[in-house]
């Protein structure tokens, strides 16, 4: 068990280390304290389970952990507390099936996920807005897509590795076929 206490001195602090044998006291500098700073958790009374950085005493991640792990449905945050996505976990890492990611409280992608990456259907958002609806592969777009830009000007077409290729046709903002191309990457 290890506690932290504040020193009058405000730029040190004391880690007193707890087992049963022994107590270690150990006054330490502000700027060292980060090597000392772990993750801890916390069960409500419905048996949500919530990861804290210690240092930052942020929520990091709330879910069900097993085998002290994070597997199953589960939310993750970044270090300002930021929601960054929300999904399936396995072996406490971002899995399969459904999710989304954020970015600055803002949805950025829905969608499927394989081995914890974009894999099969999704859409990609830009400002809340749909830039993208169509199949990944290893995190790209790959195969049938749907790319919408300014005032509803859209490209409908096959994507690789991230980039159209193939067949393709563009459309004006009022829907009307103004190209049918072939683009090879």
């Amino acid at each position: 068990k290890k506690i932290f206490s504040k020193l009058d001195n405000y730029r040190k602090l004391s880690l007193i280390i707890y087992n049963k044998y022994l107590q270690h006291k150990l006054d330490i500098g502000i700027l060292d304290y980060r090597r000392f700073s772990y993750i801890y958790i916390t069960i409500d009374n419905n048996g949500l389970v919530k990861e804290y950085d210690s240092f930052t005493d942020t929520l990091i991640y709330e879910a069900d952990l097993k085998n002290k792990r994070r597997s199953g449905k589960g939310k993750e945050y970044d270090n300002n507390g930021y929601l960054i996505f929300e999904g399936e976990f396995y072996k406490g890492k971002r899995w399969k099936g459904k999710g989304k990611e954020f970015r600055d409280y803002k949805l950025i992608y829905e969608g499927e996920y394989l081995n914890g990456q974009k894999s099969g259907k999704g859409k990609e958002y830009k400002d809340e807005e749909l830039i993208y609806e169509g199949e990944y592969l290893n995190g790209l777009r790959n195969g049938k897509g749907k790319e919408y830009g300014d005032n509803g000007f859209m490209f409908e077409g096959e994507y690789l590795n991230g980039q159209c290729n193939g067949q393709g046709k563009e459309y004006n903002y009022m829907g009307n076929l103004i190209l049918d191309r072939k683009s090879v990457v």
